[in-house]
């Protein structure tokens, strides 16, 4: 500390990472809103028969669950669950290892779902998709 009880200023690639804000359960964030409209427009087309915003948890082992973005019913009655991502510039999914961790597990001990990750690209391009069985 200086005389003034000041401590010194970290160098700013020194400093630690500022944590990303948590979402409140129940409230989309604007990427998910996106992709609500985009089931909407599907639903309208008869793509999709319906969908719920965080309607299931999903228990993969002992205090560990799996809360899916979208639980989508298609119109021969299967469901799908979708979880929504951002993607960076070149297409690439913008996820922490842990979230796609969970996904693969989900999709393993839930084969009754077809597991979908959903990538909002830049804007105007649409949707990415990746599938998990």
């Amino acid at each position: 500390m200086d005389e003034k009880g000041e401590g010194r200023r970290m160098k700013r690639h020194m400093r630690p990472a500022k944590a990303r804000a948590r979402k409140l359960p129940g409230q989309m964030n604007r990427t998910e809103q996106a992709y609500a409209e985009h089931l909407e427009i599907r639903c309208l087309a008869g793509e999709v028969t319906a969908y719920r915003y965080e309607a299931y948890k999903l228990r993969l082992a002992d205090n560990t669950h799996y809360t899916p973005d979208f639980v989508v019913q298609m119109p021969d009655l299967s469901i799908e669950i979708h979880e929504v991502k951002a993607c960076k510039a070149n297409g690439e999914f913008l996820t922490e290892d842990d979230a796609r961790v969970k996904i693969k597990v989900a999709a393993e001990q839930f084969p009754e779902f077809q597991f979908v990750v959903a990538g909002k690209l830049a804007k105007g391009q649409g949707w990415r998709f990746e599938r998990f069985r």
